[in-house]
């Protein structure tokens, strides 16, 4: 796309297995020399990165209505965010964020926490952070994060109460009856077109070899991959959040509406839905880019 870097590449991340993680590089279009760096990974878990890329903070976004019946059209996103230092050295001393939404909001805290032990313990093999700890250069942001079950299961009744979406008489009725343990499934239908249209694009074989997505690595694209062995061992990240606020790293968690002291700050984008820069990206861009450069929400 004109007037944008960007690159989509391969890191190798096992060396015994050779196994290969596929990303997104998309330069700050600002300064990309100064502005900080931001690692945006994908929830789900088993989600792919192109989620993130065309629907959420990347440097396009599909045109959906009106529908023709063939490809959506790609524009450009005005709003986009945007062992792999050891190929790009040019942006170690660039400030380093982390952020993703959903499932990501349960490993993004513990990736940052063991970045920072190895930036304030020794240098790390691909994560070098030159400067002392009290100057900090690394950060988070998570958006509508899993957290720990407990906590989010258990407070959607009472949030959803005090934001006045469900009556005092449900709220008391639910009280009453499940004393504060609440198991709350939320299933909404999902816009099959849209699934239909996401499949397709990305099952093109002009859209891989466009992207450089290596042949026999996969025979179909899912938006999430079920089948995908993953094993659920971050029970919470909740001692992760408090570590790192407690040692002066800064975190952006946008959800809630109150903000919150040792360094972690929550905001409320309103009227969006679970990826929130999907719904809002101009919104989600501003709270973003305040955020980072300290400035108030």
């Amino acid at each position: 796309m004109a007037g944008v870097a960007v690159r989509c590449r391969y890191v190798g991340v096992e060396e015994e297995t050779g196994a290969e993680l596929f990303y997104y590089f998309v330069e700050s279009e600002r300064s990309p020399g100064t502005d900080p760096l931001l690692l945006w990974l994908t929830g789900g878990p088993r989600c792919s990165v192109i989620m993130g890329l065309a629907f959420e903070i990347g440097p396009l976004k599909f045109v959906l209505a009106p529908y023709s019946g063939g490809l959506p059209e790609l524009v450009y996103n005005p709003y986009s965010w945007t062992k792999w230092f050891t190929d790009h050295p040019q942006f170690l001393s660039n400030p380093f964020y982390i952020g993703g939404d959903s499932y990501a909001g349960k490993v993004i805290p513990l990736i940052a926490q063991g970045i920072s032990e190895d930036k304030e313990e020794r240098a790390h093999d691909m994560v070098m952070m030159s400067s002392p700890p009290h100057r900090t250069k690394l950060g988070y942001m998570v958006g509508n994060p899993i957290t720990d079950p407990k906590f989010d299961e258990n407070y959607k009744v009472p949030s959803a109460h005090g934001f006045g979406i469900i009556s005092d008489e449900i709220y008391e009725t639910a009280v009453k009856n499940c004393k504060g343990d609440y198991v709350n499934h939320v299933s909404e239908m999902c816009v099959e077109v849209l699934h239909t249209i996401n499949n397709f694009w990305m099952n093109n074989n002009m859209t891989r070899k466009a992207l450089g997505i290596k042949e026999g690595t996969t025979s179909e694209w899912v938006q999430c991959n079920i089948g995908l062995p993953y094993t659920y061992e971050i029970p919470s990240s909740i001692p992760y959040h408090l570590n790192l606020t407690t040692r002066g790293y800064r975190a952006l968690v946008y959800r809630f509406t109150i903000e919150y002291t040792k360094n972690m700050t929550f905001a409320t984008v309103k009227g969006v839905g679970h990826t929130a820069p999907e719904y809002r990206p101009k919104e989600c861009f501003v709270m973003a880019q305040r955020w980072l450069n300290n400035e108030p929400l």
